[in-house]
């Protein structure tokens, strides 16, 4: 395998969802099992989708934004962990096989019409995660809302490869809008399955005004390496 195939986690890999349900932060606690919940976040419909219900003390959007090929599981301790009285956790389900450019117009229109739905709603929290961070990477120059906006981006290859570069028309992030705040959480580049066996950290990028924070080599004493980046990061914000 070459070391672009390693890097973007099989991104041309083909996967079927089963029939999409009803998924829930409640029912994430009911199940217990972390791979069938995660099972369940992956077979969602591509959008955006509250895993709750709707109420007058939320004030957080906060919205999870998944890599490539994810099985989902990792998302179901960071998003209970991060959901409160005043956030309405949601998940932004994306056609990962494809170039992330037309899923992120996708998200930025469901943010927009959430917001004008719900005047509640005064600020906005993504969190994307390996390719995922690409995707939300592109709210820090684009962000107009009045709602003030922190872009989360965790094991992300923000610097790209050329390839997708290319076909994608993708650049890393050079600016960072007022209203946003902009956190870069980078894994040890040799700890990471994704990044190990790459001749350069795909996460580093030059982008002023960054909150830039590497993750430790260890977490609830296991390796720290791709997929639990987020658990970690998500009791990070939680403090």
């Amino acid at each position: 395998m070459t070391k672009r195939c390693l890097f973007f986690l099989g991104i041309s890999f083909l996967f079927s969802c089963s029939e999409e349900k009803e998924i829930s932060l409640e029912s994430f606690i009911s199940e217990g099992d972390v791979f069938e919940s995660g099972k369940g976040l992956m077979s969602l419909g591509y959008g955006l989708h509250p895993l709750e219900e709707k109420s007058e003390s939320q004030k957080i959007l906060l919205i999870g934004v998944h890599g490539s090929a994810s099985r989902g599981y990792e998302w179901v301790y960071p998003l209970q962990t991060l959901d409160d009285p005043e956030v309405l956790a949601s998940f932004f389900r994306w056609n990962d096989r494809n170039c992330p450019g037309p899923s992120y117009d996708k998200l930025k229109s469901s943010i927009d019409s959430m917001l004008q739905i719900n005047p509640g709603l005064t600020e906005v929290v993504i969190v994307g995660h390996s390719y995922g961070a690409l995707l939300v990477s592109m709210f820090s120059s684009e962000w107009t809302n009045q709602a003030s906006l922190s872009v989360h981006t965790i094991a992300g290859p923000l610097a790209g490869i050329s390839s997708i570069n290319s076909l994608c028309s993708y650049s890393p992030p050079t600016t960072i809008n007022n209203n946003v705040e902009f956190y870069e959480w980078r894994t040890i580049k040799e700890l990471d399955v994704a990044f190990k066996d790459l001749d350069f950290d795909p996460q580093v990028i030059n982008l002023p005004g960054s909150n830039i924070k590497r993750l430790p080599e260890t977490y609830n004493g296991r390796r720290l390496g791709h997929n639990w980046s987020i658990s970690w990061v998500a009791d990070e914000i939680g403090k």
